[in-house]
């Protein structure tokens, strides 16, 4: 079964939630509840959608949730046209909301994502390849967590991961992620 020509868009939503209806936007989600374009298990695999459909894809809050995050993102580069945009959200490992779900089943880095560019060590256990355009590490709080640990964790993510995360805990993670072919 493939998107049929009544329901095209640019956009993808994966596990939209509660998103409203948008042109150009297509919502896709497991929950009938949630009345989406396409009703989907993001966990089977392939979607039903064809190669190349869509310049962009967001993923919010939703990438914890699967069970196998590198099928997922080999999915996700399958129906991105090329030098599509993946944009992705999801709670920090330091953040106690990673936790407090017990439908997360992943707690997710700054560089979790390196894996599926095609220069790192260990890209061979995908075959999506790309290429991360930005990513930030987003705090909440007052302006010392928002503006100067912020600074700091994004100008040294390595060493905030590492040292400094459990001490200041971030909020979430935003990626940027074009497909590469």
């Amino acid at each position: 079964m493939t998107l049929s020509k009544t329901c095209q868009g640019n956009v993808l939503a994966i596990g939209c939630g509660m998103r409203q209806t948008e042109t150009g936007t297509i919502r896709l989600d497991i929950s009938p509840e949630v009345n989406p374009d396409i009703l989907w298990n993001l966990d089977h695999f392939p979607y039903p959608l064809d190669d190349s459909s869509f310049s962009e894809i967001e993923c919010f809050d939703v990438i914890e949730h699967l069970t196998d995050i590198t099928k997922s993102m080999q999915e996700f580069h399958r129906i991105l046209k090329p030098n599509g945009l993946l944009r992705i959200t999801t709670p920090h490992f330091s953040c106690a909301n990673s936790y407090i779900d017990p439908t997360h089943k992943y707690h997710l880095s700054y560089f979790s994502f390196d894996y599926f560019e095609s220069h790192h060590k260990l890209s061979y256990y995908s075959d999506a390849n790309f290429r991360i355009k930005h990513r930030h590490i987003q705090f909440q709080g007052g302006r010392f967590n928002r503006s100067i640990v912020s600074r700091f964790a994004n100008n040294f993510p390595y060493n905030y991961e590492q040292r400094w995360a459990w001490m200041f805990p971030a909020w979430y993670l935003y990626f940027e992620l074009e497909a590469i072919n």
